[in-house]
């Protein structure tokens, strides 16, 4: 029987699929199929059917049901030596210790933001010996993987040992968003009008009620209005998939890509779970729009990794700056902090988002000059929901301020 049979690695290995989308499909296929029962999948979505096309453990019959828990039921229905356990949730749910548990992370993400919460969550899981080297029973490897039509990519990321999805961002362009003004006075593009329809008709019409990406009653409204406001500017091309793509934020996906993407991500868990073999070092890229070609490259560690180093950041700002601009320069630049809250090395705090409380009570400080409330050179702890669990130090330096009176003559 199966109960005699010696225990192997990955027999007992525990693995965590982030995403039950085309690429978690595929991802899950292959687990089964390599003979790693013990996985656990996670994902908030639920089934449109648009993604009937690509994602093939899904069915007619599926449709606004949790895709982590239909895909979970039928690798289990269809593969009887799997035990998948479905988690129909955001992954900001669950605590570090849910992550912990696992032997490999394997993602399946289509977003930055989600993918940055990942990384800086499971790196700061890394434990550090007296030496200050990472204790290597406390790394879980990243196994990213992401499509775009033709184009694939998936990387190993061993937290603190190799460069982190934070080392990369520079990569993964800012999302762009189209200017309020355009949408509403001069549309020029299909794109225009659906944001017409679903960011300035859609709260007229339903004040009350939140739009439901996922309801075809709700996008059929959607897209009838842009298709009257494109007829109205006569503009070209204002279409249901199109309507979709824009107010979900959907990457175009082609399915041979996810099962190469997929397959790579698979074969670099087993090789990492039995050590049969060199990984991935660190990255791997799918070109199919040009042919079946792709080559590998090491991604450099970021020296200044708000996420993978300890590095201390050096601001030279002037000493007029307020807080809320010095803010607004974390959001902006190639930090792209969401919301961040700042303290000084001595723990007094200058601002802090959360709770409502603390908020209110250092909210006068966003106006005051930095001048007036830390010294040049003196550290700062920024945290922010990106970065999860990790502190960001930099140290703020002001500009030398330039003294042209006369201050003696001869």
């Amino acid at each position: 029987t199966t109960a005699d049979l010696p225990k192997s690695a990955l027999s007992t290995a525990r693995v965590l699929v982030v995403g039950a989308g085309g690429l978690g499909c595929e991802l899950l296929k292959d687990l089964a199929m390599s003979g790693i029962p013990n996985v656990e999948v996670i994902d908030l979505d639920t089934i449109d059917v648009t993604n009937l096309n690509r994602q093939f453990l899904f069915r007619q019959k599926d449709v606004g049901s949790s895709k982590a828990k239909v895909a979970a039921d039928f690798v289990n229905t269809r593969c009887p030596w799997m035990k998948v356990v479905a988690h129909h949730g955001m992954i900001q749910d669950k605590p570090p210790s849910f992550y912990s548990s696992f032997n490999c992370i394997i993602s399946g993400l289509d977003n930055v933001e989600a993918r940055r919460w990942l990384n800086a969550t499971v790196c700061g899981l890394v434990e550090f010996d007296e030496d200050g080297d990472p204790d290597p029973s406390t790394i879980i490897p990243i196994i990213d993987g992401g499509t775009e039509g033709f184009s694939g990519q998936a990387r190993v990321i061993l937290p603190r040992i190799t460069s982190c999805f934070e080392c990369s961002l520079d990569a993964f362009p800012p999302q762009r968003n189209f200017p309020l003004c355009t949408i509403a006075e001069t549309p020029r593009r299909p794109e225009h009008c659906i944001a017409y329809a679903y960011i300035l008709l859609w709260p007229k019409e339903f004040p009350n009620r939140k739009l439901d990406k996922d309801s075809p009653e709700d996008m059929k409204w959607v897209y009838e209005k842009a298709a009257e406001r494109a007829s109205k500017y006569n503009i070209a091309g204002v279409t249901y998939m199109m309507t979709m793509g824009v107010v979900k934020n959907i990457i175009p996906a082609v399915a041979s890509t996810n099962a190469i993407v997929a397959a790579t991500c698979v074969n670099e868990a087993v090789k990492f779970l039995t050590f049969c073999s060199q990984s991935l070092n660190t990255y791997m890229m799918y070109m199919g729009a040009t042919g079946v070609y792709s080559h590998t490259f090491v991604y450099e560690r970021k020296e200044d990794c708000p996420v993978c180093t300890t590095a201390v950041r050096t601001m030279t700002v002037n000493r007029e700056k307020t807080l809320n601009e010095l803010i607004q320069d974390l959001k902006d630049g190639d930090l792209r902090l969401k919301a961040p809250s700042i303290t000084t090395g001595n723990g007094k705090t200058l601002y802090m988002q959360k709770p409502p409380a603390l908020e209110k009570a250092t909210k006068p400080n966003l106006d005051k000059p930095l001048s007036t409330m830390v010294t040049s050179g003196e550290e700062l702890a920024i945290t922010d929901p990106v970065l999860q669990n990790i502190s960001l130090t930099l140290s703020i330096k002001f500009e030398q301020s330039r003294d042209c009176s006369v201050v003696g003559m001869i």
